[in-house]
């Protein structure tokens, strides 16, 4: 199954969107599904504070995964996990217009009326996927570079 439509799925089994995106590409990157699900699940809804799209945060996740700095002084790795952090947010928020979840679902759900205003205009249904699959999108293309 595509990397998107296996995110997409996952967000619709109602895991975090941080999770379905970092799942999607867990086994790729060395870790199991079930690792993937536990790393990423208090990221989902801006870290629970409506700040940066968990989306956008698995995605960054699975981008350290693959780039990442993981030796004593291996800057060059550090510096190009950097790179394609800033790639990733700029696509992302070109595409969509920002890649802060309140700025995105054009309210806070990090307050209970926030999230009951999300929940009953549909944004977790209508807005989230949308946002899930770009996410996906957007990773996939640059873990493939």
């Amino acid at each position: 199954m595509e990397h998107t439509e296996t995110a997409k799925e996952l967000f619709s089994k109602k895991y975090y969107c941080s999770q379905a995106v970092l799942a999607a590409f867990a086994d790729e990157l060395g870790m199991t599904r079930e690792q993937a699900l536990k790393v990423a699940a208090c990221f989902g809804g801006g870290m629970c504070k409506a700040e940066v799209c968990g989306a956008c945060t698995g995605a960054l996740m699975a981008l350290g995964l693959k780039y990442g700095m993981c030796k004593d002084g291996d800057y060059d790795s550090k510096e190009r996990a950097n790179n394609y952090a800033v790639r990733f947010l700029d696509e992302f928020a070109e595409k969509n217009g920002s890649y802060i979840c309140r700025e995105l679902l054009d309210c806070d759900i990090a307050t209970p009326e926030g999230k009951a205003y999300a929940r009953a205009n549909g944004l977790f249904a209508d807005i989230c996927p949308k946002l899930v699959e770009s996410a996906a999108l957007i990773v996939g293309k640059l873990l493939n570079e």
